[in-house]
């Protein structure tokens, strides 16, 4: 299992969780031993950052200082120019054409060897395709197809852009030929796009979540001028609605009809699956948008129960797909039985919804779940019943979930001082049920040195099955994948 985290040097002035350099882990399970290894992936962030002892590159929330050993007039210069994408690709573990990169939400990814996490080649999305940038969270078709979202800025503005990329390679040299831009959405404000982390999949259906998480396109252009890093044109406007929008994978046409929610913010989708001619949309959002600067390093150095007031909660909303002229309006479309999910049409090409809980009452106590994860290879796209995530009763995980959507009930696994990685769901060999197979989890403690160790949980009964313990420390990290033939 290859994982990655962030470390933040002392020797660096970072202000964001997510701006430290990346830290590629890997576990490698055999013979029934469990070898480890770390490394930083060599980006040129890295590099820059290592010979110069400092803060080179600007991340998502630190604005890299003008170089001291510039005149004055250089250093005021230095405030004119734009601020360069980060190729420090900290945030996920991705796959395409059978090759493992390392990505982060800028343009830049990198090739790395699965084996010794070595870094290969460094690979640019724009070289490919007209986009900005792309999400660490593409989702796959049982052929391999590979599906994401990225950003383009022109000179009408942004736009959204579906990206598809073959399965096939070339040869030995291909990574991203062949891919292509199944379709481009226009923002509803196209100076202020909403900010979108990942996106959900059905078997015909790309959905994007349009979020009132919006970057502001000016306080970013001008950010290194007025001395401020990105995460300062993000904000979140609770006055406006969320859009739910609906792309065929086949024909790359979006859906004319546009499905509305109250103001949410979502990071990870659960699932995403059509039925009797509704698409079920699950995944894991908050009412307040906010959070994303509780994880500014001011703030994780402090205490309080404010800070862990954070509630991310599994919900579903059912889009009825079969919209036309005749459709009635101001009924509730939802049909479904012991759903209690809306659906309401406002125009021939409005939809508003409401959403239903996949969970009870008592999820709340263990903080809500996030870092969702499922039996993705068989379940994705398709109706399923149980889903994985971390509970998040402090900013970072503090326990383990595994939640039944018939019975709306969980098993926990939870130690005191004890904070698990986000769960990582693999298949027993041959395996028939749903949750037949285990969950892999990387667990820190604040409270002794050196005492890092990957759980594994017998994902059917959520009982410990054994611990790997690593004697060194390792930062609390984002995302993880598995891989049975590295």
């Amino acid at each position: 299992m290859s994982k990655l985290s962030i470390h933040l040097p002392d020797v660096a002035n970072y202000n964001h969780w997510f701006d430290g350099m990346a830290l590629m882990h890997r576990f490698q399970i055999e013979d029934g031993q469990v070898m480890y290894r770390s490394r930083f992936l060599r980006s040129d962030s890295y590099k820059q950052n290592s010979e110069r002892n400092r803060i080179i590159v600007s991340e998502f929330g630190t604005l890299a200082l003008p170089d001291p050993c510039k005149n004055f007039f250089q250093r005021f210069l230095s405030r004119f120019e734009m601020i360069k994408p980060t190729d420090n690709a900290s945030v996920n573990f991705v796959k395409y054409k059978g090759d493992y990169y390392v990505s982060t939400e800028t343009n830049y990814m990198h090739r790395v060897d699965p084996d010794t996490l070595e870094s290969k080649q460094k690979v640019d999305w724009s070289k490919f395709i007209a986009v900005n940038g792309a999400t660490a969270h593409p989702h796959f078709d049982p052929d391999g197809t590979a599906y994401n979202m990225g950003n383009s800025y022109r000179n009408k503005g942004a736009f959204y852009n579906i990206i598809r990329v073959p399965p096939e390679r070339d040869g030995p040299e291909d990574n991203l030929e062949g891919a292509k831009i199944l379709c481009s959405i226009a923002p509803r404000d196209k100076s202020k796009p909403s900010y979108y982390h990942s996106f959900g999949m059905s078997e015909n259906y790309v959905v994007f979540i349009e979020q009132p998480i919006k970057m502001d396109l000016f306080k970013i252009v001008t950010g290194r001028l007025r001395g401020k890093s990105l995460n300062e044109g993000v904000y979140w406007d609770p006055n406006q609605e969320t859009t739910f929008h609906l792309i065929d994978k086949q024909t790359g046409k979006e859906m004319p009809v546009k499905y509305h929610a109250k103001a949410l913010s979502t990071f990870h989708q659960i699932n995403a699956f059509e039925q009797d001619g509704f698409l079920m949309l699950d995944m894991c959002c908050s009412d307040d948008g906010q959070a994303i600067n509780n994880f500014l390093v001011q703030n994780l150095r402090q205490s309080g129960e404010a800070l862990d007031e954070v509630m991310p909660l599994p919900r579903r909303f059912v889009l009825p797909l079969n919209i036309s002229s005749e459709t009635p309006l101001e009924q509730n479309l939802n049909t479904r039985p012991d759903s209690t999910a809306t659906a309401v049409c406002r125009t021939k090409n409005q939809v508003f919804c409401t959403f239903e809980d996949l969970h009870g009452e008592d999820l709340k106590d263990y903080g809500g779940l996030e870092f969702p994860h499922i039996n993705y290879a068989r379940y994705n796209t398709k109706p399923y019943r149980y889903y994985y995530g971390c509970g998040f009763r402090h900013l970072v995980g503090d326990s383990l979930i595994k939640m039944d959507l018939e019975s709306k009930k969980f098993k926990v696994w939870r130690q005191p001082d004890l904070y698990p990685s986000e769960p990582v769901f693999i298949p027993s060999p041959n395996a028939e049920k749903e949750d037949d197979g285990v969950i892999l989890s990387v667990i820190i403690t604040p409270v002794k040195d050196k005492s890092t160790f990957l759980l594994v949980l017998d994902a059917k009964t959520f009982e410990e099955l054994g611990r790997a313990e690593v004697p060194v420390n390792i930062p609390y990290g984002f995302h993880g994948v598995f891989n049975s033939s590295a």
